[in-house]
């Protein structure tokens, strides 16, 4: 089973293996853990490994990993788990990001703010051994799952700032397949949809109805040419 802490506003998923992360700095690494760091309003650092690794150590954490920044209090940040799978979310939509169907005509336009406001982060990690191909399936099923979620109660399908780590113990039982149909697959959709409802639940005041009532935000507009190859 995979181990979660917090502290002084860093959120740990422990797990020794194989990570993948979205975002600056991400990519495939081997790793102890995963982290999920809150920064303060008017967040300006231009070094955000450097910085993360800073907090993660001031945290009293030991070992490198992915870190992910938020805009949202660790104290917000839940958990769930189910099988093989453990997952930590913090959520926030004070910058959604909704991609109309069918297009719309105009964009809304995004913030230049490089701050993560707000965000919907996940920490996904599995006691199953998985290649790296089933890793990225992994973080796609992950990502599935959470926009989902958040579609449904939010009418958002994200933020403009989300990001995702998964890990994998290279030691435990091997899983070739990570899709919705398998079971490790839908164990992460059930535990990323119930972990963001609840990190959701947690912050003080509904979200926003519409990107228009957002501080930030982004509605996604035009039409791109679709071709036969």
């Amino acid at each position: 089973m995979c181990e979660t802490a917090r502290a002084a506003g860093v959120c740990r998923l422990s797990l020794s293996g194989r990570w993948l992360a979205t975002g600056p700095g991400g990519g495939y690494c081997d790793a102890d853990a995963g982290h999920v760091v809150s920064v303060p309003e008017q967040f300006e650092r231009t070094d955000p490994a450097a910085y993360a690794a800073d907090r993660v150590d001031a945290a009293g954490f030991e070992g490198e990993g992915p870190a992910l920044l938020t805009g949202v209090d660790a104290a917000d940040a839940r958990g769930a788990r189910a099988g093989s799978v453990t997952v930590v979310a913090t959520a926030g939509l004070s910058n959604p990001a909704r991609l109309p169907v069918p297009p719309a005509d105009a964009t809304d336009d995004a913030t230049t703010d490089a701050r993560p406001a707000g965000t919907v982060n996940l920490l996904v990690g599995t006691t199953r051994a998985l290649a790296d191909g089933t890793l990225a399936t992994l973080l796609g099923t992950a990502v599935e799952a959470k926009t989902a979620t958040l579609q449904a109660v939010t009418g958002f399908s994200g933020t403009t700032t989300d990001a995702v780590a998964v890990g994998t113990d290279s030691t435990g039982d091997p899983a070739g397949f990570a899709g919705s149909a398998t079971d490790l697959g839908a164990a992460t959709r059930v535990c990323v949809r119930d972990a963001v409802l609840a990190s959701l639940d947690a912050r003080d005041g509904a979200p926003p109805e519409s990107v228009e009532e957002a501080e930030y935000g982004v509605v996604t507009g035009g039409s791109a040419e679709v071709f036969a190859p």
